[in-house]
């Protein structure tokens, strides 16, 4: 719990990386805060899997700091992720399994929500988080 404590991030910096995520642009501040205080945290080091293609896909994350790589079976690394970015909604939103895997690039933190508060918490955004799930399918087939 001291160790968590110790790596837990402010509250002004996660709502600054909050704030500057596109799909959550439309949420008012204290919409913003809701999810801030649901979301918990959680930290990966360099190489670290945090996401494997193939995989159910049960929570939803928001990196925080740090940057991670994208890669699919058969094409390799095919993007890379920074802070403020959000991958683990395709399969919350479809109920499909994971599309790609996410690995940690050097240390990163990241904010994390189960199905469950995605689904209560980001209702408001789920449209947008569906219009960017097409838009992906489209320019990846």
């Amino acid at each position: 719990a001291f160790r968590t404590t110790l790596h837990k991030t402010d509250n002004r910096t996660l709502m600054r990386v909050l704030r500057s995520v596109e799909v959550l642009q439309s949420l008012n501040i204290g919409q913003l805060q809701r999810l801030a205080d649901t979301l918990t945290e959680e930290v990966f080091t360099p190489g670290q899997y945090i996401l494997r293609q193939g995989d159910v896909g049960n929570e939803f994350y928001i990196i925080i700091e740090g940057q991670c790589v994208v890669s699919k079976d058969g094409e390799g690394e095919v993007g890379e992720l920074k802070e403020a970015a959000y991958f683990g909604e395709i399969a919350l939103l479809s109920n499909d399994t994971r599309h790609a895997t996410i690995t940690a690039k050097g240390d990163v933190k990241c904010a994390k929500l189960d199905r469950e508060r995605f689904e209560r918490v980001l209702g408001p955004c789920a449209e947008v988080l569906k219009r960017n799930m097409e838009l992906y399918d489209t320019y990846n087939k």
